[in-house]
């Protein structure tokens, strides 16, 4: 059995241009603002208050930032979720303002 391959160089002289606007990209959505911990820690310096990442993600919700999936997730179906306080709520808000995310 033979084969017979031919081979050949060629040069392509067709190109595309494209023109990339960076303000459209996702890269500065508000989910990559700041991070729990950054958030914590702004809240904690400014209104002594410590707030769990629960309650900030209750927050983020309310206002409509997406965030990742709960993996620790109650063995029982009737679990207690404890719900954000109004002090601690407006902390975190003005944390996410300060962050620009709302």
């Amino acid at each position: 059995m033979e084969t017979v391959v031919l081979l050949s160089q060629q040069k392509s002289d067709d190109t595309i241009e494209i023109d990339l606007d960076l303000d459209e990209l996702d890269a500065t959505s508000a989910e990559l603002k700041a991070t729990y911990q950054e958030i914590k820690d702004y809240v904690l310096k400014e209104f002594d208050l410590k707030v769990s990442n629960l309650y900030i993600s209750q927050v983020k919700r309310k206002y409509g930032i997406e965030v990742g999936e709960n993996y620790n997730l109650p063995k029982s179906e009737n679990a207690r979720i404890p719900q954000c306080p109004k002090e601690k709520e407006d902390a975190i808000k003005a944390a996410l303002k300060y962050f620009a995310m709302i």
